[in-house]
């Protein structure tokens, strides 16, 4: 039977102008955003759709990058497209988590400002790195790395897309070994700390003590986690999967495959850019993805999946 998966993307996707349409044309789009601002004491509209240095800054952009996604998902909804599971990539699990019922809107949007600032402030500035590593078999830079302590793989995205993480001078000597093994591209990270390794553990366990207050609810539909990349049914394994998740490799590859092979054909990726359909086309060319950006997708994308 053909399901359809909602993922959302995570840090980097974001862009100055984002859901701005959708606050113009949608109260309900609208009263996220505002409910967002009155609960974190932030002026989202400025955040979201004017140019500004604050939209880059992690503890800032979790936020932003939920609340927009968030959105942009209840209005797709309200045009009567419905996911039969969700997963979003770091940061995007948040969305998919509210999206497949497990949480509130405000909740997800208010544990990703807590969670900015942990992934922030926890490693000092210039102690950590992060490095994109391209053309270069997962399991040869597994190899490489295995050997140097204080660096690991971050995210794998997609085939040729791997990131890696952890110490700066850690990650600077994984990079020269990496070229050496074939790597044709490296590209070091602008980002404010070694997100996705062990270095932020004391992140996870801070933020479990913002989790442990908040009520979780019921699973209407399943999600998928970036810590396993399997399926999640039951709600109580979702407050350590997320504090796990800080520190933990982003396994987004091995979640989309885990889709396609329970049935997923259809991706819709909801929110700023086309990253995730650019890994998806990588991952596998077979299913169909859409995207929504913008206002202006949420009829067209609503006919053309009513018509599958």
């Amino acid at each position: 039977m053909s399901k359809t998966a909602f993922i959302f993307p995570g840090q980097g996707a974001q862009k100055a102008g984002m859901g701005a349409g959708f606050y113009e044309n949608s109260e309900l789009a609208a009263k996220i955003y505002d409910e967002a601002a009155e609960h974190l004491g932030i002026d989202m509209k400025a955040l979201c759709f004017e140019k500004n240095e604050k939209l880059d800054v992690t503890e800032y952009t979790q936020a932003a990058m939920v609340t927009t996604c968030l959105a942009m998902e209840r209005v797709l909804e309200n045009a009567g497209v419905k996911p039969d599971v969700t997963a979003g990539l770091s940061l995007g699990e948040y969305t998919a988590i509210a999206v497949a019922g497990g949480m509130t809107d405000q909740d997800a949007i208010r544990l990703v400002r807590k969670r900015g600032i942990l992934m922030q402030n926890t490693v000092p500035a210039g102690e950590g790195a992060m490095c994109a590593v391209m053309a270069l078999d997962a399991q040869k830079i597994e190899n490489v790395i295995a050997d140097i302590s204080g660096v690991t793989v971050a995210n794998y995205n997609c085939p040729g897309q791997i990131v890696i993480t952890g110490e700066k001078n850690s990650v600077e000597k994984a990079v020269e070994k990496l070229k050496e093994a074939g790597a044709k591209r490296t590209i070091l990270l602008n980002v404010s700390g070694p997100f996705h390794s062990p270095m932020l553990k004391p992140a996870g366990e801070e933020l479990e003590k913002e989790l442990e207050q908040t009520e979780l609810h019921p699973l209407a539909i399943p999600y998928y986690t970036n810590v396993t990349a399997k399926k999640v049914e039951d709600i109580r394994e979702t407050k350590a999967l997320l504090k796990e998740q800080v520190s933990a490799p982003v396994r987004w590859m091995q979640s989309v495959e885990q889709m396609i092979a329970d049935g997923v054909d259809t991706f819709v990726e909801i929110g700023p850019g086309r990253t995730l359909a650019g890994f998806l086309r990588k991952i596998n060319r077979d299913v169909a993805v859409y995207n929504v950006a913008a206002w202006e997708d949420v009829d067209k994308i609503a006919e053309m999946l009513s018509e599958k």
